[in-house]
């Protein structure tokens, strides 16, 4: 990074006039950005067009997701080392792949800053006592939790709840939705189940329902999985639960 360019990731730039601080002027300086090959322009279509946007990208969603754990008193530190990670990323964004600018890079910094609070807060339970983090109530998260397993459990409950309620719209054969019925129930005993592997889960499936095939339990397998996975990506990704399927 030359050092013009850095000069300008430390300004904290001039209040804009319009709140709309990501614009189609935004979107487009950075496509010009990524198409420029002088370090002199590139810099200074960074510090007029894009420096500002990224600013307050990153001041935003720190404040409304409540990103606090962090090991800098000035927030505007944090800023930096995310601008300075956003900036070896934005050569990797492409409008042709339909994403806006926004989108893709608020998508960045929100896990950016999960990883970020993930670490932080387990530095904090490392070397703090037990009655210390007892009393300690200042902070409130969007996600229920920054400790992995705890969220991945809460979506799990929620996941399963839903998969439940709604298997014959996801599933509209009785014995494509009885197939995956006998997934769930699985996830729903996991806390029991000592041996958690692909062999040992169609061993479990083919016991409660003996005359599955298992192209069709993997077949129904993976749109569970794919419900899964698209759904948890946008919990991580917005702070909350909204499912959706396939």
């Amino acid at each position: 990074m030359n050092l013009i360019l850095e000069n300008s990731i430390k300004k904290v730039p001039k209040k804009a006039k319009s709140k709309n601080y990501f614009t189609q002027e935004t979107e487009d300086a950075i496509v010009l950005y990524n198409n420029t090959t002088n370090p002199s322009l590139r810099s200074k279509i960074y510090e007029e067009k894009i420096h500002y946007a990224f600013f307050k990208l990153t001041q935003n969603i720190i404040h409304t997701f409540k990103f606090y754990n962090t090991e800098v008193e000035n927030l505007e530190h944090l800023q930096h080392e995310i601008i300075v990670f956003l900036l070896s990323k934005i050569h990797l964004f492409n409008p042709n792949n339909g994403a806006k600018a926004y989108s893709y890079f608020g998508t960045i910094v929100k896990r950016w800053c999960i990883l970020y609070n993930e670490k932080n807060y387990k530095n904090k339970i490392n070397k703090t006592s037990v009655d210390e983090l007892s009393k300690d109530n200042s902070h409130s998260y969007t996600l229920e939790s920054f400790d992995p397993n705890e969220r991945l459990s809460n979506f799990m409950d929620k996941y399963i709840e839903h998969i439940s309620f709604n298997i014959y719209d996801i599933f509209p054969k009785e014995y494509d939705a009885k197939i995956a019925d006998a997934i769930i129930e699985l996830f729903r005993k996991r806390d029991q189940i000592d041996i958690f592997n692909k062999k040992a889960l169609y061993i479990y499936i083919h016991e409660m329902i003996p005359d599955a095939k298992t192209p069709k339990i993997t077949k129904i397998a993976n749109i569970l999985h794919n419900i899964f996975k698209k759904n948890y990506l946008f919990y991580l990704d917005q702070g909350y639960i909204e499912f959706q399927n396939l």
